[in-house]
Parts: C-alpha cells; structure tokens; sequence
C-alpha cells in the first residue's frame, strides 16, 4: 500500500486528508471511498484519461483509493494529482508518506490550479502540518508567500512523477518576502502602505469625531457615530480603514485566505479589511451559515479590519443582539446539524445612525418632523447591552459654510504608529481594545489622580464592571498616543467623555 497526504476544509481550516492505495489481482475495477464529493467520483476518468493520454498503462487490476480518515466529508478536485501518482507509484519500494500533493488534472495529463489551494496550504502551514509540497506551477506566485514551507511547482503529470522520484534534482521554490515597507519590533514584522484612497482632509470641522476615529483607529475601538444626514458619518467611516495599524505577516496571509474564500483574487496589500453589509442583509450573510455546510459570513471576512453598519437602529433586532458575542469574543461559532465551525472575527466595529426617524432633532435649521414616541421607539431599536459593547459613542456637529479640513489621513496614519510602536514596546501583543482582564491589569496603570477620578466615575455613572474595563482601555490608547507610560488625569477624562449619556 503507497500513501501521500492531501487536504480538506472545514469550515475555515484545513484537515490532513491521506490518499491511500492498493491495486490487487482480481477483476479490474477502480473505485474511490472516504465520503467523498462528485468532484473527487469524477476524478476517477480525469485520471484515467491523463495516464492513457502520457503513455502510461492503467493497471488491469482491482484498484481501490481510500480517503482517510473516513468520517471527514471531503471535496474538491485538487485530489486528482496524488490519485494518479499512487496508481503509477505503486510498484516503487520508496516511501513517499511526508509528501503533501495538489492539483486537477486536465485529460491531457496538465496539472491545473484550483481556488481551494491556497487556503488549505495557509491553513496547514499556520497549524505547523506541511513542509514540502507539489503543486501546479500557475499557483506559486500565490502560495509563495506563505513561509516554512518548500513548494515544488510542476505544469505535468509526468514531472510530478519525476520530483517524487528524484527530488535532489529539483529546486524548491521558497517563501518571498512581502514587498511593501515595514518596521521591526523584536523578530516581528509590521507592514504598512502609504495610501490614502479617501483622505480625512476632506472631512471639513468634526473635531471631536476625528479625534475618536484617531483613537478608534491606534486601540481598535468600537466606535458610534450618531448626527444629521450629511454630517460626514459615512465619510469618517470609509476613511478610517486607511489609518488602521500596520498588519503582521501572518494577519496579511490570512486576509489573503479570506479573499479567496470571498472568490477574489489575493492581492497581499496590509490593507486591512472594510465590510460594510446593508441593513437588509439576512442573519446568514452577515454572521456566516448553509443548511449543510457553514460558510463564513461578512463578520468573519471583516476579520482584523472594519465591520460597518450604516444606520445602525435599521439592521433587525436578531442581528444587532447577535452581534453582542462576536463583540465581546472576538470569534462567531456557527452550529449546524451536519457541521459545527468556530471563526475569528476580531474586527473593529463601526456603527453609524441618525438622532430621529427623520434625521432633523439635532439640525439647527431644520425642524424635527417626529414626535416623542417615534424618537423613543427608534432608540430603542439599540439594546443597553449591545450599546455597553461600544467604547466610543460620538454626537456629531452640524455642518457650517466656514468648517475647514484639518488633519489628513497621512498625518492621522502618522499617530496611529507611533502609537503601535509605543505600546508594542512595552511587550503589549493585541490591540488596546482586545486586551483582557489579566492584561488590563499589567498594561493599564493609572497614577493616584486618575485612580481616584475613576472611582467617582463609577459612582456617579453607575458604570458596569464591562464600562469600567473599556473606560481603562480607552484612557490607555489616549496614553499610548501622548507616549505616556502611565495614564493621567486628563487621558481618563477623555475617555469618560466619549462614553454614552
């Protein structure tokens, strides 16, 4: 019996899939087991057709390929290259068991690329499982740029035959550093862009709401934006994803994985994700799902990035008091009959919405159309504790002729990374915002004024155990971006301001 290793999804990761095969004497059959898809049933004549294409024999004999381990479900076609190998290494005494293979085979024997290679590779690689592979040469400008692992891109059949035979006589090709600029902290790289698509030097006045989006941004807060119909909330919005912190290699790679997984092209920019679902979506487009097989939804590829919801109170009741966990957790686990997957979802929430039903209670010029119960039951809409998840809540101004710009995206970016580096320096690992208990402790020392003014705070606000962390969180970004080890007095009154009324 000969075996090489393969993979398969599930949910977001990949599982070790090994292809096993035996040809016996008997009466010639060739079948495939495992709980395999149509894809992998199928590849039985696409391997037949590419062995009798290159003049190899199809053995007369009883051929039986197994799929282990059985009860994983297993798709794709990226099976069909190790399916014909096996069958033609079968009378080689060598052992080929540490040699993962990928790739479908065309009828004339060409090894062809598919969309599930380069998340299965990533995924092995992140969990430490591949080492060296085969693969269809179109894919390597993809796949190497994932590191550790030793890919042998091949365009036949007969040359992966040739690799597995000698493989001494064949040159890697090796991981390729990401080309864009980057700064060094310890061993870790942070990458970064200088690109600013939407600049927040077209956001004339808004003082306040830049300077939380800038704080929003260095801690990666959840922010709320509330104010008039064109007051700049959506501008603020889309703009806030270009001052984001610079991204770690292993953040790139996986925003690679979720492009694919979205059907795009992976472009390997550190430019952190910007999902921003309509407020008609259905529960399962945004938190993930599928009758039989769990998709990822927008709240997993708005991993690391940006989720936005523009005008908040509209999304359904069920989807904004959903949102609480992936909130609070950081990951969204999904539960079906037939599958049970868990996904990152560690993003930066952005909410934004109107004072009223009409937009008008807080314009100067303009008279609020609704009454007092209409104004109510849209508030409503927002549960206290979906609105304790958020740690910036920001009333915006009103628009005036002489408003001015004042900070462009370059300069806010600037901040964002002295911010990054100064809290990176103190051996902090995740974001401000992410912190936990233990680490809030460690990382958010208030001197005696700030201590005493957070107290009064507690008791004046009656603030919840969760307010009181997201308050210390805050005041520490506002910290970080004084460069002050310690948080003062007037880093917590900031903090204390941006809370909810």
């Amino acid at each position: 019996m000969k075996k090489l290793l393969c993979a398969t999804n599930e949910g977001i990761d990949a599982k070790v899939v090994a292809v096993e095969a035996t040809l016996t004497k008997g009466l010639p059959s060739f079948s495939i087991v495992g709980m395999i898809s149509t894809a992998i049933s199928e590849a039985k004549e696409r391997v037949k057709s590419a062995l009798l294409s290159n003049e190899f024999s199809f053995p007369p004999k009883r051929i039986t390929l197994n799929l282990s381990p059985s009860e994983l479900s297993k798709s794709g076609s990226h099976f069909d290259l190790g399916i014909a190998l096996l069958i033609l290494l079968n009378e080689f005494k060598d052992d080929f068991e540490e040699w993962f293979v990928f790739g479908e085979l065309g009828l004339s024997g060409a090894v062809k690329e598919t969309v599930q290679l380069y998340p299965l590779i990533l995924s092995l690689a992140n969990q430490g499982l591949i080492t060296k592979a085969i693969v269809p040469k179109e894919s390597l400008e993809k796949l190497s740029k994932i590191p550790h692992v030793a890919f042998y891109g091949v365009e036949t059949l007969q040359e992966a035959l040739e690799v597995l035979k000698s493989p001494e006589a064949f040159k890697p090709s090796l991981s390729k550093d990401i080309e864009y600029p980057y700064y060094e902290i310890g061993s870790e790289r942070y990458y970064y862009v200088k690109e600013y698509k939407e600049d927040f030097i077209d956001v004339k006045g808004q003082e306040i709401a830049k300077r939380a989006a800038l704080i929003a941004a260095a801690g990666m807060h959840n922010i709320l934006l509330e104010g008039s119909p064109g007051c700049g909330k959506s501008m603020i919005a889309s703009r806030l994803r270009y001052i984001l912190p610079p991204m770690r290699v292993s953040e790139i790679l996986d925003l690679a994985k979720l492009q694919v997984l979205e059907g795009k092209e992976p472009d390997f920019k550190p430019h952190r994700p910007f999902k921003n679902p309509h407020h008609s979506s259905t529960p399962a487009s945004i938190f993930g799902g599928g009758s039989h097989k769990a998709r990822i939804g927008e709240i997993g590829l708005a991993n690391n990035g940006i989720l936005f919801f523009d005008e908040l109170p509209y999304f359904s009741k069920s989807i904004l008091e959903s949102l609480r966990e992936p909130m609070q957790d950081n990951k969204i686990r999904i539960s079906r009959v037939h599958s049970k997957v868990e996904y990152p979802a560690n993003f930066l929430f952005v909410g934004a919405m109107n004072p009223c039903p009409c937009g008008n209670l807080l314009d100067e010029n303009k008279e609020c159309r609704c009454n007092e119960l209409e104004i109510q039951k849209y508030k409503n809409r927002l549960s206290e504790p979906f609105l304790d998840r958020i740690d910036l809540c920001v009333v915006m101004q009103n628009v005036h002729a002489d408003d001015q710009p004042t900070y462009s995206s370059k300069e806010l970016h600037k901040e964002v990374v002295k911010a990054h580096i100064f809290s990176k320096e103190r051996g902090q690992t995740v974001a401000n915002a992410k912190l936990q208990d233990e680490d809030i402790a460690k990382y958010c020392i208030m001197d005696s004024e700030a201590s005493d003014l957070l107290e009064m705070a507690v008791e004046r606000f009656r603030l919840s155990f969760r307010s009181i962390k997201k308050v210390q969180k805050v005041a520490r970004t506002i910290a970080d971006l004084a460069e002050s080890n310690m948080i003062e007095k007037e880093h917590l009154l900031e903090a204390l301001s941006y809370r909810r009324r």
